[in-house]
């Protein structure tokens, strides 16, 4: 058994483990309500811009942007990873790994090439450690996403789109669905599915100022812009809630700990003093 000074300084050593976890806990419920905010204010925007680009798909208009021109069959595919700058929030990172992980066995089964942007420092380490191409890159984003930081690496994916280099666009994210649960998500960005987005069959007809060539390329790339804020704005929301939960839970383990060590130690020491008692007490017979 080990001795009683041992047991105290394990004992103070997990007591200040859980200080740092308590402390990183309450900051993460600080930027998580702030991310949460952020994330639903974005929505609304996001949503139907999503569902006006889709209905975009169905429209009988004789100009057909490349984003919504379908490519038969796919010989490359490009993939836009957003992951955390940071760790220590519990399975996020992994899930979404794991998905894309698994995308990109499908696409060399099916021997499709494929290209990745990642935005968020662990994705951006996993795809060089995968020896994946990576075309662009963003990372230190920090708790508030900027699009101008974002857009530039993504354009590197949308020029090779319409270049013809790769015929389709993914994003892999974490939806934030609640505190406690976080959905990983991989979707296709391009080229634009009404179907995809939810959008009904209908045939629609509008009407263009000043014509429908500026009014489409304008929108679509509003859209593009659009919906990678969203998922990143959906993705910091996930972080700091898994990393609340996962601090908070960091945080009780080391309270049993503590407890158990306690426990150890109070044995520890009965046993001593019940051994020094002993002695005592063989001393006096003896004499």
């Amino acid at each position: 058994m080990a001795s009683g000074k041992e047991i105290r300084n394990k004992i103070k050593s997990v007591e200040n483990t859980r200080k740092i976890t308590k402390a990183m806990e309450m900051v993460a419920a600080s930027k998580m309500r702030k991310a949460q905010d952020r994330m639903r204010a974005a929505r609304p925007y996001g949503e139907k811009i999503r569902r006006v680009a889709g209905n975009l798909s169905h429209a009988l208009t004789e100009y057909k942007h490349p984003f919504l021109v379908h490519r038969e069959p796919i010989q490359a595919a490009g993939l836009i990873l957003i992951t955390s700058d940071k760790g220590l929030c519990g399975g996020l990172n992994s899930n979404i790994l794991r998905l894309v992980v698994t995308k990109m066995k499908e696409f060399d089964a099916q021997g499709k090439k494929y290209q990745s942007t990642c935005i968020g420092n662990k994705g951006f380490g996993f795809m060089q450690r995968a020896g994946g191409k990576i075309v662009s890159h963003v990372i230190g984003l920090g708790d508030t996403p900027h699009l101008e930081k974002l857009i530039g690496a993504v354009k590197v994916q949308l020029d090779a789109y319409m270049k013809g280099e790769i015929d389709a666009l993914y994003i892999g994210y974490t939806r934030f669905i609640n505190t406690m649960k976080q959905e990983p998500v991989f979707e296709q960005l391009l080229p634009l599915s009404g179907d995809a987005v939810g959008s009904t069959k209908t045939k629609w007809d509008y009407v263009y100022e000043p014509d429908a060539k500026a009014v489409i390329d304008d929108l679509l790339i509003r859209y593009v812009e659009a919906m990678i804020y969203q998922a990143v704005a959906e993705n910091m929301a996930s972080e700091q809630s898994a990393r609340m939960v996962a601090m908070k839970s960091a945080s009780d383990n080391a309270k049993t700990v503590i407890g158990d060590l306690k426990l150890v130690y109070n044995k520890a020491r009965q046993a001593a003093i019940t051994k020094e008692l002993s002695e005592i007490v063989s001393g006096a017979a003896a004499v």
